[in-house]
């Protein structure tokens, strides 16, 4: 597939919300709800009418981010990624407009689900965390800690940690998701899960160099 299409796919995608908008936006209250607590519950809301800038700000702005990183990659290693780094841009992409279709939807239909947006996040955890392992030394994607951005063997071993905790903890947030029916223990779930996923591995990429630094010397 050569790049216009790739590049086109990746517009279909930011698209979507738009045509979706346009489509509900008569259903659509004066104040849209935009963020949750734990028990699935509107705690904020943002004006009907700044919801293109809020779908342009998630598909477009992050479009334009990961289109531009590797430029600023003084080490080059994102683009030596190739297909990869594509992948997890149309990742990124597909998980912005899923988030703004969802949002669309349910200010539309009156329809709150949180199972279902914390599933699909779970989800998007789950196939990051296969793409983890993958991330070359950068400093601008992956678990960039001090210790992992000095040593390229920590910075291997700490991705492939991370990259199965993430896989794991998306996996299990997914098929609790699916399975409970309670709103609020999915929400301490996720929190614990993410704390998790994210504390690990800057731990280990910590004890990794101090052990690969001691063997060196």
């Amino acid at each position: 597939m050569n790049k216009f299409f790739k590049e086109l796919i990746l517009w279909i995608l930011i698209v979507i919300p738009f045509i979706y908008l346009v489509i509900v936006w008569k259903n659509l209250p004066a104040q849209v709800p935009t963020h949750f607590d734990l028990q699935g519950n509107p705690n904020d809301w943002t004006a009907k009418d700044s919801m293109p800038f809020m779908i342009g700000a998630l598909g477009i702005g992050t479009y334009l981010l990961m289109l531009l990183i590797p430029f600023f990659d003084p080490k080059k290693k994102i683009q030596q990624m190739g297909d990869k780094y594509y992948s997890l841009r149309l990742l990124m992409t597909l998980l912005m407009s899923v988030i703004s279709f969802y949002l669309l939807y349910m200010s539309s239909t009156g329809e709150i689900n949180p199972n279902l947006l914390i599933g699909l996040i779970g989800g998007f955890d789950a196939v990051f965390g296969n793409y983890l392992q993958m991330v070359k030394q950068n400093y601008f994607i992956g678990i960039r800690t001090p210790w992992a951005l000095e040593n390229d063997q920590t910075w291997k071993k700490t991705h492939r940690l991370a990259g199965r905790l993430w896989m794991g903890g998306g996996l299990l947030i997914v098929l609790v998701s699916i399975f409970s029916r309670n709103s609020f223990v999915l929400g301490i779930l996720f929190a614990i899960v993410t704390f998790v996923i994210v504390i690990i591995p800057i731990i280990y990429s910590y004890t990794e160099f101090k052990k690969i630094h001691k063997n060196e010397n």
